[in-house]
């Protein structure tokens, strides 16, 4: 009788045990969160006193083009700057575990070089589920009725897709600032980047060249993006400038851009951490 080779093909081995570590720093990552509910609690907080600060305080003051009413146009870039800020709490907790030996223990170990990076982002991802679904739930609250269907599948699919390309940019930065507390300062960054945008104000509202700018600005074409999937009139989601009236297009092609940058030089630095 012949015998039966039972040996996995290398390749396969090599695949499995890559996705194998990928899991152990997911799973690494949500243990964190659920033995530190102070973190998550104000992760998923923050965003909520958001809706309510710029729904209630801010909305009455806003305009919006065309008019009408400011909550349908404010709570699709309410999402998009949860999305924004998040790059923020992946550079905190890379500079964390770096600073605290984590990653250096990690690389002694016979795992992927990739796993890190990888369960790193796959654990942001998830986090930006909840807080994407505690937000609309306070929206939803608040009064916002987004249209239903295929187009809330495509806006929620497109606020992720943004998230994930932040993500390699908080892993990348978080490997190169030396402590938490710089990391902390990268909220200086993150906040001009979120107000010139369409996040707040349409563009077409704001002087000429700062309109141009926010217009430009890769999450402004997902705030646009979104509103149109979500259902809010077209005079008031598309400008006259062509990136614009294409903002469905640009919200997929700026997240793969930006990976195709920030994923590299993330992998690329965690690879030369010890030399």
């Amino acid at each position: 009788m012949t015998a039966v080779d039972l040996t996995v093909p290398a390749e396969r081995s090599r695949l499995y045990w890559a996705l194998a570590d990928v899991w152990n720093v997911v799973r690494r990552g949500l243990t964190h969160y659920q033995r530190q509910p102070v973190n998550i609690a104000w992760q998923l907080g923050f965003p909520i006193l958001s809706v309510l600060l710029y729904g209630y305080v801010f909305g009455s003051a806003m305009k919006v083009p065309g008019g009408g009413d400011y909550t349908p146009f404010l709570m699709p870039g309410m999402f998009v700057m949860t999305m924004a800020f998040g790059f923020i709490n992946t550079a905190t907790l890379v500079v964390y575990d770096s600073t605290k030996g984590v990653i250096d223990r990690f690389r002694s170990m016979p795992m992927a070089s990739s796993a890190v990076v990888a369960g790193r982002g796959i654990t942001d991802l998830l986090a930006a589920c909840a807080e994407l679904a505690i937000m609309m739930l306070t929206a939803f609250a608040m009064g916002w009725r987004p249209d239903g269907g295929f187009g809330f599948l495509g806006a929620f699919g497109l606020l992720l897709w943004l998230r994930f390309a932040l993500i390699w940019i908080g892993v990348w930065l978080g490997l190169l600032v030396p402590n938490p507390e710089a990391a902390g300062g990268l909220f200086a960054v993150a906040f001009p980047l979120t107000m010139i945008s369409s996040i707040f104000v349409a563009p077409q509202l704001m002087p000429d060249w700062l309109g141009w700018v926010a217009a430009w600005n890769p999450i402004s074409s997902t705030a646009a993006a979104t509103r149109e999937l979500f259902g809010v009139p077209a005079g008031v989601v598309a400008g006259d400038s062509w990136v614009e009236q294409h903002a469905l297009l640009m919200a997929g092609v700026w997240p793969v851009i930006l990976t195709a940058i920030f994923l590299p030089l993330a992998v690329r630095r965690f690879q030369k951490l010890s030399r």
